[in-house]
């Protein structure tokens, strides 16, 4: 007896073999069959989508679910088109908090505000509390005095880390902003954060991304470094899964500062651990390592100056510091998911995986390169043969387009977060976010931003780049299944694939590409249980 029958779809496999079905049979987990091999075999549940879209359910390739669900807490920023609205959001704020409290917002925009909001601005708005504001980029942050004080960069006794940034004014002073690996000294000051804060975190994130018909993400970094929340970080997913919270597939990229020496000439984490280690709801993924910072704060590694800039960016360490990390990982088993934006870090990420590659052939080991924001069309070849996967963020182009355009000038326009490219290379992209970063992560703007490929101020940005919805949709289903060594357990509605199901009101493949990000979610399934959304007969 099957455990659910879904009848009266519109189902969009994803498979050549039959690319539409009208029902789906699930049982412990996973689908069985479609339309006549399972249409008269008994129920214990039996709905009718009313001729409803289903599709495999969505997955994020790169996200970081810990960070957006804290994000959820604090203010929010990414609507303010004015410094004084930043100001008076942290003053009101500030008036409901003890005068040792700290005002947290995240998601500003200084392209939009005209700048970073001042220190001293801060330290008069907040009250001279302590005031973080996270950038949207995540690759930038601005402090209070109070902050600045407490980690020493006001006395000069601060040691920043490399590849950090500390924005000074023209006399020297502090300006409060700090970027890149600056970050580190608030982070010292705030974490590890507790287990049972983080755990919170998850479970408000992945409330949110079911309601996004999300079953799948790749948490981007954990653990360690500044994209870390705490050494024990692991364990709040777990907690949030023993209690029931986690209602979505998690695969998790431990940082490279986590991973250490361990007998026989290898790293990783204690016990041996590597990826793939867990179950299908929650495992252990590649290694994260940042080898740069961001297009939009001029911090990525390029060849040529930025535009109006004249700076080349900066490496997330010193390249032969990168190199050694990304050798040892791959000699130890582990696959890479190296950060590199700018086409300079894409030339030391490639040029140190083809090394390793000679030193230790491993086919078919998929190395990811996360963002791939700026590559130049010499690099396609080398990324084909390589086998590498490039995750780039494709709402990106709309969110801060605009400024990306500006800061790298309109040679270099085409190379922005390809996707055309990279499927004529052979090569797959799957579909992804980066949220908190930049803007929504929602899978429905991704698709749209994969087609139009238009900025908020209506710029279309390498049209030669555009995909059609049905490659779209691919992105975040198959291809992202693909980047995690998954296709043939999820990605695609087949007999023994994992039932992970999205209901939609609409047609993804033929909706107006202006309707893309509205279509509702009705419903989503993980393992073939209703996680989110109300039909008769669940």
């Amino acid at each position: 007896m099957l455990d659910l029958l879904l009848r009266d779809v519109h189902a969009l496999t994803m498979t050549e073999r039959r690319p539409v079905a009208h029902a789906v049979g699930v049982f412990d987990g996973r689908i069985v069959g479609l339309d006549e091999q399972v249409a008269d075999l008994p129920a214990r549940r039996v709905v009718s989508g009313g001729g409803a879209v289903l599709t495999p359910g969505f997955a994020d390739a790169h996200n970081h679910m810990v960070w957006y669900g804290l994000s959820l807490a604090e203010l929010d920023l990414s609507a303010c088109t004015s410094l004084e609205q930043v100001y008076d959001l942290v003053a009101r704020r500030a008036a409901a908090l003890p005068s040792d409290g700290w005002v947290i917002g995240s998601g500003y925009d200084d392209f939009v505000l005209g700048g970073h909001p001042s220190r001293a601005a801060l330290d008069n708005s907040g009250g001279g509390r302590a005031v973080w504001l996270k950038h949207r980029s995540a690759h930038m942050c601005v402090v209070s005095s109070a902050i600045l004080a407490e980690t020493g960069v006001l006395d000069g006794t601060a040691t920043v880390p490399e590849a950090g940034v500390v924005g000074r004014d023209e006399s020297g002073e502090p300006t409060g902003l700090l970027a890149e690996q600056a970050q580190q000294l608030v982070d010292g000051l705030v974490k590890p954060y507790p287990v049972e804060e983080l755990a919170a975190a998850v479970a408000r994130a992945a409330r949110r991304y079911v309601a996004e018909g999300l079953t799948h993400v790749t948490e981007a970094g954990v653990g360690g470094g500044w994209i870390g929340h705490s050494p024990a970080e692991v364990s709040a997913y777990q907690l949030a899964r023993q209690r029931g919270e986690l209602s979505l597939r998690v695969e998790l990229m431990p940082a490279s500062e986590v991973l250490h020496p361990l007998p026989g000439d290898t790293v990783g984490l204690d016990l041996g651990l590597r990826p793939g280690f867990g179950d299908d709801l929650l495992r252990i993924g590649p290694m994260k390592i940042f080898t740069d910072g961001a297009l939009s704060s001029r911090t990525a590694a390029v060849t040529e100056p930025f535009i109006g800039h004249g700076g080349l960016g900066v490496l997330g360490d010193d390249p032969e510091v990168l190199r050694s990390r990304m050798l040892a990982a791959h000699r130890s088993g582990w696959r890479i998911a190296a950060h590199a934006i700018g086409d300079r870090a894409i030339d030391l990420t490639l040029d140190t995986l083809e090394e390793a590659q000679r030193a230790l052939p491993r086919p078919g080991v998929r190395h990811r390169i996360e963002h791939a924001g700026m590559v130049r069309p010499d690099q396609l070849p080398r990324m084909a043969r390589l086998g590498v996967v490039p995750v780039p963020q494709a709402r990106f182009l709309h969110e801060i387009g605009d400024t990306m355009a500006e800061s790298v000038g309109p040679q270099r326009v085409p190379w922005l977060y390809r996707h055309r490219s990279f499927l004529e290379a052979g090569l797959r992209v799957p579909g992804s976010s980066d949220r908190p970063c930049v803007g929504t992560g929602a899978p429905l703007s991704g698709m749209r931003s994969m087609v139009e490929r238009r900025t908020k101020a209506g710029i279309e940005l390498g049209a030669q780049e555009r995909v059609g919805a049905k490659e779209a949709l691919r992105a975040y289903t198959t291809h992202a299944a693909y980047a995690s060594h998954q296709e043939h357990r999820r990605g695609k509605l087949a007999r023994g694939t994992l039932a992970d199901l999205v209901l939609l009101a609409e047609d993804p493949t033929t909706v107006a590409s202006s309707k893309l990000a509205d279509i509702e979610v009705l419903a989503t399934f993980v393992a073939g249980e209703l996680v989110h959304g109300t039909l008769p007969g669940l």
